[in-house]
């Protein structure tokens, strides 16, 4: 008999009048306020604007949870479209169910939507809110605890977690792989913002940190669990996800090291009303062609009125450069007779007017 372990909760809803509290909702809803804060402080450290990362968020965030929805019920789809089962329960995201790969993935796309209207790079965002993914995700793992899921192996140890007797799970004590992951994950957000000052890691690549990081945990933390899941050889189809994602974030922090050493100068171009106003580049782009037209027929007068023969009027090409040989000549006249002394003697030259 276990003298120590970690108490479930008995309800995963608190009823405030016809309004559920799910404690499963609440923890995900407390993640992406973590996120979204940590992430914007970074943000404004490596020069960008205040509110951009909540703005793209808006993009993100739903696509997220609509991906995490989608890759959990593709992977396990036996609970849903089995025999004797409900297919209604797929859009039952209060139950629990979110696979954060596929979160990451989709998520990925809205913040890509949400960076391209903002014309912002989006490595530089996903490396701005890197740790916060880490934060979100280890505060949205306690909404495992309230629903009594994902656990590991039975144990008697006295971080022990207790589940209740209940659908498809047994009463008794077993590892809180919730906990194990949700501590990891601290660790990975420490791991990034601590690499992230000490190698100045830019163009994704902080962000691959905590891809290949948190990959490392999920790994063996999945061999610990007990709960229905898909195999192939005989290895959770998690763990093979794991390792296959880790490889690809370590190859990309190696080929962009090389091919993109050091951190973005400038993560968001201004946008002020000289950048973006439409009728303010109309009318700069219409001053210097009128600039230029002036200019031009200033020229074209000066050119029509040949000082050498008192003739105005368009010449031929030879009428042109014989007057540019004129002009040159009275120029180079001009310049002599103000460097040396005039002759009080000699006979005057009258000049040209």
């Amino acid at each position: 008999m276990n003298l120590a372990y970690i108490p479930s909760p008995s309800t995963g809803v608190v009823h405030l009048g016809p309004i559920p509290l799910r404690g499963y909702a609440f923890c995900i809803i407390i993640g992406v306020f973590v996120a979204v804060w940590l992430g914007n402080k970074r943000w404004i450290a490596r020069g960008g604007k205040p509110g951009t990362v909540a703005d793209i968020a808006v993009w993100a965030v739903p696509f997220g949870l609509v991906g995490g929805r989608l890759y959990h019920v593709i992977t396990d789809y036996q609970l849903y479209f089995g025999e004797g089962r409900n297919w209604v329960d797929a859009f039952k995201i209060w139950e629990g169910g979110l696979g954060i790969w596929g979160a990451i993935a989709l998520g990925a796309v809205g913040a890509w939507i949400g960076c391209r209207l903002r014309g912002i790079p989006l490595p530089a965002w996903a490396d701005a809110l890197a740790p916060g993914i880490a934060l979100a995700q280890a505060c949205g793992r306690w909404g495992n605890w309230f629903n009594q899921e994902l656990y590991g192996r039975a144990t008697d140890l006295p971080w022990a977690v207790e589940i209740s007797d209940g659908p498809n799970r047994l009463a008794g004590t077993y590892h809180p792989t919730f906990l194990y992951e949700s501590l990891w994950c601290l660790g990975v957000a420490a791991l990034v913002i601590w690499a992230d000052r000490r190698f100045k890691l830019g163009h994704g690549r902080a962000f691959a940190l905590y891809v290949a990081a948190y990959c490392v945990g999920r790994g063996w933390i999945e061999y610990m669990r007990v709960d229905e899941a898909h195999h192939i050889l005989g290895v959770r189809l998690n763990v093979w996800t794991s390792i296959v994602v880790f490889i690809l974030a370590v190859v990309y922090l190696v080929l962009s090291a090389k091919l993109r050493p050091g951190r973005e100068e400038v993560v968001e171009p201004d946008r002020g009303p000289a950048a973006s106003d439409p009728a303010t580049k109309d009318g700069a782009q219409d001053g210097a062609q009128q600039d230029g037209a002036q200019d031009g027929a200033e020229d074209v007068a000066a050119a029509a009125k040949d000082p050498a023969d008192g003739e105005s009027g368009p010449k031929t090409d030879a009428g042109a450069g014989a007057g540019s040989d004129a002009k040159a000549a009275d120029a180079s006249a001009e310049a002599t007779e103000d460097a040396v002394p005039a002759d009080p003697e000699a006979p005057k030259t009258a000049k040209k007017l």
